[in-house]
């Protein structure tokens, strides 16, 4: 039905150098550099806007050594959204890069699966390793949403709005979840962290950041399904989403998923 389907737009906002062995858990031979981008995403439709995940702030950024290129804030002002009066916010995980600019959104509702926020203030984040990627402050604030009765959570699968579902993977992070939106081209799945490129996906081949290696190999299983077709998988940081994907926003780096992109990455 055209009142279930909706625009999605990548919005970069953020930029790592780095080099191929450090993006997969078994390495890269070919040792060539291998960015990471940082991205939030928009869904454009009859609900009004929905956000996934809103970055990290400049502050943050240089803490972790990140490139800030603009603010999450300036690329949804790009797409004409006000993150003032946005509603409905998803966040797949509470890794510092998914959940830092809870000010841009003081209306919002969050959405989180119950075991990302079990995982993140339970008895693993005793572990300097598997807390590493969080920030305390992050998930101190979302605790302070649930109790000022601003978020809700899902477990497993479950609904934003028509034409938006919720689906948890884990792998990554323990509580992560993917999104799937109905488009015009078919279902959209943005994979965020389940699989960071393309080629963690391709190559079977885990981002060395991983709570769970058997959730995350059934994750790729599952965002394939969801999407029906590799080319509509959307990965969580590969800079290649910004060569195939035509640009949107004036000023911003802002691109269309929910337009083909220029070439398949079908197997």
């Amino acid at each position: 039905m055209a009142d279930d389907l909706h625009e999605v737009y990548a919005i970069r906002y953020g930029h790592h150098a780095r080099r191929s062995p450090a993006n997969f858990i078994d390495g890269d031979p070919h040792d060539i550099l291998q960015p990471l981008d940082f991205f939030v995403w928009a869904i454009v439709g009859p609900s009004g806007a929905i956000i996934v995940d809103i970055g990290f702030d400049e502050a943050m950024g240089k803490k972790r050594q990140r490139e800030m290129i603009k603010p999450v804030g300036d690329g949804l002002a790009a797409l004409g959204i006000a993150s003032e009066s946005v509603k409905s916010v998803i966040i797949s995980h509470l890794h510092y890069d998914h959940c830092g600019n809870y000010d841009l959104f003081p209306q919002a509702r969050y959405h989180l699966q119950d075991r990302e926020m079990a995982y993140a203030t339970g008895r693993c984040m005793c572990n300097g390793m598997l807390r590493h990627p969080f920030s305390v402050e992050h998930v101190t604030l979302m605790v302070r949403h649930v109790y000022g009765d601003r978020v809700t959570f899902h477990s497993g699968s479950g609904e934003v709005a028509p034409g938006v579902t919720l689906h948890r993977v884990g792998g990554h992070s323990d509580g992560l979840q993917v999104v799937r939106v109905e488009t015009a081209r078919g279902p959209v799945v943005l994979a965020s962290d389940a699989a960071h490129y393309y080629g963690n996906l391709h190559r079977r081949s885990p981002f060395p950041i991983v709570y769970n290696v058997g959730d995350m190999a059934q994750g790729w299983e599952i965002v394939e399904r969801l999407a029906g077709d590799p080319d509509r998988v959307i990965p969580g940081h590969d800079p290649i989403v910004c060569e195939i994907y035509p640009r949107a926003g004036d000023g911003a780096d802002v691109f269309a998923l929910h337009l083909a992109p220029s070439r398949s990455f079908a197997k």
